[in-house]
C-alpha cells in the first residue's frame, strides 16, 4: 500500500480560504456505509441523522494564536516562530527556520519588553526561553497570529480584515484547553444553538487532544506503513470515559466529532469504568486494514490528498466509497479543507 494510492486531484478553487457567513452554513455530504447512499444536505440538517440518541464525541482544545513574529537582536533579520508546546513557564519549543544555524544564547526581540534566548534543537524544533510567561502572553494575545494552515492563502486587505474573524472563527465555540496550534475543524460547524439543541438529541462528551504536527505532518515515505506520527497529547475525563464505556456496554453507537477525537478514542480501550481522568501521549496512525474498536460514525471535514486525515477516513469508510465521496464532492464543488464543508459517514 503506497501513499500514491491516495492521491486525487482537487481544483484549487475548491479550496476554503474563508469561513463560510454562518458556522452551520456550510454543506454536508452524509455517506451511508451500509448502502453507499450519498445524500447532499446543509449543516444545519446534521440532529436530523442523530436518530438512535448516539454518543458524540468532541475535541476541546483550544487553539493558541501562537504565530509570532520578531527579529534577530544581532542583526535585525525577521524571524517567525510558530509556538508549538510549553515546556515549563518562559520555556517553549517552537518551530522557525534555519534551525541548524542557531547557536545557544542567541537573542530574538519581540517588541513591547518581550525577548527571548535559543537554548537548544529539540528534534526538528528550538527549545527557546522567553524573558517571562507574562509577557509572552500578552505579546500573543496582542499581536500573535492564528496558525493557519499552509494552503490558506491571503494578501493585502484581504489578509488584514480577516486577522481578527481568525481568532473566532478558527476556534470551536466549545474551544476550553488551551494547546493546540491547529483547530478541530470538523468542531467549527458547530453554532452555539446546536450545542444546545443536541442535547435532545443525543449524548455528548469532550476529550481533549492538543493538535500539534503530528496531525498535519506530510507522509514522505512510499510505503503507508513507514509512516511515522508525532505524538500528541490527550487528555479524557473520567465522565466522558465512562460515558463511552456506558455507550459500548449498551450498544449504542460512538459518533466522533473530527479525526482528532478518532484518533484519541481508537488509543484506547474502553473495556473498564475509571474514576480519574485519564492522559498521555498518541502517535495513532489509522490506514486502511486497521479495525476500528470504539468510534462508529464520523463526522469530518475534506481532507488534503496523500495525508494522514485521508488515510484515516479510508480506512474508517473504506478506500472505494471515500473516493467516489470525494468524486461526487468535488463535482458538486464542495469547499473542501479547515474553512470547508463537512462529511458525515453513518
Amino acid at each position: 500500500m503506497n501513499i500514491s494510492d491516495f492521491d486525487f486531484h482537487l481544483p484549487e478553487e475548491l479550496i476554503a480560504q474563508t469561513p463560510a457567513q454562518k458556522r452551520d452554513d456550510s454543506r454536508l455530504l452524509v455517506v451511508d456505509r451500509k448502502t453507499s447512499k450519498m445524500t447532499h444536505r446543509g449543516f444545519s440538517d446534521f440532529t436530523d441523522f442523530l436518530t438512535d440518541r448516539p454518543l458524540l464525541i468532541f475535541n476541546n482544545t483550544r487553539v493558541l494564536p501562537a504565530k509570532l513574529t520578531g527579529q534577530r537582536a544581532d542583526t535585525g533579520k525577521p524571524v517567525e516562530w510558530l509556538l508549538v508546546r510549553r515546556v515549563e513557564p518562559a520555556c517553549w519549543l517552537v518551530l522557525t527556520r534555519g534551525l541548524s544555524k542557531l547557536k545557544p544564547g542567541q537573542a530574538f526581540q519581540f517588541g513591547n519588553g518581550l525577548s527571548a534566548a535559543f537554548e537548544q534543537v529539540a528534534g526538528d524544533m528550538a527549545q527557546v526561553r522567553f524573558s517571562s510567561e507574562e509577557a509572552l502572553r500578552a505579546a500573543l494575545n496582542r499581536e500573535g497570529k492564528m496558525p493557519l494552515p499552509h494552503y490558506i492563502k491571503r494578501g493585502g486587505d484581504l489578509a488584514e480584515k480577516m486577522d481578527l474573524l481568525d481568532r473566532e472563527r478558527y476556534q470551536t465555540v466549545f474551544a476550553r484547553e488551551e494547546g493546540a496550534i491547529a483547530a478541530p475543524t470538523a468542531g467549527l460547524h458547530f453554532t452555539p444553538e446546536m450545542m444546545k439543541h443536541l442535547e435532545s438529541k443525543a449524548d455528548v462528551g469532550f476529550l481533549t487532544l492538543h493538535v500539534g504536527p503530528g496531525t498535519f505532518q506530510p507522509v514522505r515515505v512510499d510505503k503507508v506503513t513507514d509512516h511515522q506520527m508525532k505524538e500528541e497529547f490527550y487528555r479524557i475525563p473520567a465522565d466522558t470515559w465512562n460515558r463511552i464505556h456506558k455507550a459500548k456496554v449498551e450498544g449504542r453507537p460512538v459518533l466522533a466529532v473530527g479525526t482528532t477525537s478518532t484518533r484519541v478514542l481508537e488509543s484506547v480501550r474502553f473495556d473498564q469504568p475509571v474514576e480519574q481522568d485519564v492522559e498521555g501521549w498518541t502517535n495513532r496512525f489509522l490506514y486502511p486494514g486497521q479495525p476500528f474498536h470504539t468510534v462508529d460514525r464520523l463526522l469530518t471535514n475534506f481532507h488534503l490528498p496523500r495525508s494522514t486525515l485521508f488515510l484515516l477516513v479510508c480506512a474508517f469508510a473504506g478506500k472505494p466509497l471515500m473516493e467516489r465521496a470525494y468524486k461526487g464532492a468535488i463535482a458538486e464543488k464542495y469547499r473542501f479543507f479547515s474553512y470547508g464543508d463537512a462529511m458525515l459517514i453513518l
